[in-house]
């Protein structure tokens, strides 16, 4: 292809680029970016982690040993 087909098809697909970035600024898409990490994590679980944790008593230090390692 020569120079004079390769330049403006550049050219165009960077406006096309900017365009669709231009448009998503506008659209809102980055006016929260932390909130939709943050609602991903359910509000519950924290409590469900600890209700796991403290209903399973830790391990005895005997209780660890496995016959035949050391």
């Amino acid at each position: 292809m020569s120079l004079g087909i390769l330049i403006p098809l550049s050219i165009a697909l960077g406006l096309i680029g900017l365009a669709a970035f231009v448009w998503a600024l506008h659209d809102g898409q980055f006016d929260d970016p932390l909130g939709a990490a943050w609602r991903i994590i359910p509000e519950d679980r924290p409590s469900e982690l600890n209700r796991l944790v403290q209903d399973k008593p830790a391990p005895d230090a005997a209780d660890l040993h496995t016959p035949g390692r050391q």
